[in-house]
């Protein structure tokens, strides 16, 4: 069955189509990519090395043959659900909250999948556009990386929630605004800093929190790739910076609280609520309202904030927002630690798993061997 048909309401046309303009940009530089020469290159080459290094196969890394719940494929709390303690949740049957919960999961990893379709696009306008070669060859393996994630998270709505959800407007509005700009360093600060760092936030709140294997196992491995992103994005943009006047800084920062603004009020899954028949007005409300989605939105900028603030964009305006919002005390956090700490959960993750079938596959041995010494 195609994915398109699986939609909860209509996307419209199947394809987006995004006026691009920039230019394409050819180095002839001609240095071997291993050769060390003592400058910033070597931390890009490297960082190209790593990416080269972790490639991996989602169709094998993955255990597909865990089952899902498509009614709790996540384990989702009641009192996570912005419907909760109103006057609709005390109407609906248990059927009715396992309907919610997977029209909830269906809109968030609807919305991880799109955000991948988008940063696979982005990243492949940065191996066009970006100026040295270096950058094209570790963004060449970002493209990879990102198909990848787009790969996994369709498989994961087509075969386990059996459910997808359009893109949310503001995401693309976002990710519209990232790629129609001509200068070469926006899809890096649209998508490696904004939209990567909030997807980063967003896998971990779920990762961290989620009792279901498959779900963790998806999100903490392509966590592993994006912890890679993020740290090409802060290094390319951290040295162009520091070459921009004032006025260049002060575009960036407007781009950058627009984006913010967008992205917060993107979080709230209005369309879920909308349908189940809540009226628009009342479930912009009941989002507002949530305890908990007021939470997650704010932690949802953990991994933005600092980096925005790492690659220099930290006038007055911008700090200013970020204290609207509530996130200022973010800009402290220490981000190559969180980073660090999303490679280890993968690896922890890996070793675990590969541990618990060794042991299984001994198990077996074994049994094989008791049963063939009783005959």
């Amino acid at each position: 069955m195609p994915t398109f048909d699986l939609y909860a309401t209509d996307p419209g046309d199947p394809h987006w189509q995004v006026p691009a303009t920039g230019a394409a940009r050819f180095s002839w530089e001609a240095m071997f990519v291993g050769q060390k020469n003592g400058s910033g290159r070597d931390r890009l080459l490297a960082l190209y090395q790593k990416g080269k290094d972790k490639q991996w196969d989602g169709q094998k890394r993955i255990d597909w043959a865990v089952e899902v719940d498509p009614n709790d494929p996540l384990g989702t709390p009641d009192e996570s659900m912005s419907l909760y303690g109103t006057k609709h949740w005390a109407k609906l049957t248990e059927k009715d909250k396992g309907e919610l919960r997977q029209h909830y999961a269906s809109w968030q990893f609807s919305q991880f999948l799109h955000g991948e379709q988008g940063a696979m696009v982005c990243a492949a306008r940065i191996v066009e556009s970006v100026p040295d070669l270096d950058a094209k060859l570790y963004s060449a393996t970002q493209v990879m990386d990102e198909a990848r994630h787009a790969e996994i998270y369709g498989r994961f709505l087509h075969e386990k929630i059996g459910m997808l959800y359009p893109i949310n407007d503001n995401l693309q509005s976002l990710l519209g605004d990232t790629l129609r700009d001509s200068r070469w360093d926006m899809p890096y600060l649209g998508m490696q800093v904004l939209i990567e760092g909030l997807a980063l936030a967003a896998f971990g709140m779920i990762r961290d929190t989620t009792d279901k294997p498959l779900p963790k196992q998806i999100l903490a491995y392509v966590m592993q790739d994006e912890a890679r992103h993020v740290a090409f994005g802060r290094m390319a943009l951290r040295d162009y910076y520091k070459q921009l006047s004032d006025a260049e800084l002060k575009e960036r920062e407007e781009f950058v609280i627009e984006g913010c603004y967008l992205m917060r009020d993107r979080l709230r899954g209005v369309e879920v609520l909308e349908n189940f028949g809540i009226p628009t007005a009342e479930a912009e409300e009941y989002s507002e309202r949530s305890e908990f989605l007021a939470l997650f939105r704010q932690l949802l900028f953990s991994r933005i904030v600092p980096c925005v603030k790492d690659i220099g964009l930290w006038g007055k305006r911008l700090q200013q927002a970020y204290v609207d919002m509530g996130v200022f005390g973010m800009g402290d956090s220490n981000l190559d630690l969180l980073m660090a700490q999303d490679e280890e959960i993968a690896e922890k993750l890996d070793a675990e798993r590969f541990a618990a079938e060794e042991h299984d596959r001994v198990a077996e041995v074994r049994q094989s061997i008791e049963l063939g010494a009783s005959e």
